[in-house]
């Protein structure tokens, strides 16, 4: 077994260290983000949204916002 060596400062500055191993992780990943498939009309209806997005951006038709403040 190899040891693992961590600093003080930096524990305490990231506030703890977590060690799992890897198949909670990988559990816990899969658990966390939510799986969506859609089919018929709401998958094409975001099919085509995505297409026009993607041209829009082929274009220069998009810009680049910091916050949604700057909507105007």
């Amino acid at each position: 077994m190899k040891m693992i060596t961590l600093s003080q400062k930096s524990v305490q500055k990231q506030r703890g260290v977590v060690v799992l191993p890897i198949k909670e992780y990988e559990r816990l990943v899969k658990a966390s983000i939510p799986e969506y498939y859609l089919t018929g009309k709401a998958a094409k209806r975001l099919d085509k949204l995505v297409e026009e997005g993607l041209r829009d951006y082929r274009y220069g038709r998009t810009r680049t916002l910091r916050s949604l403040a700057d909507l105007d």
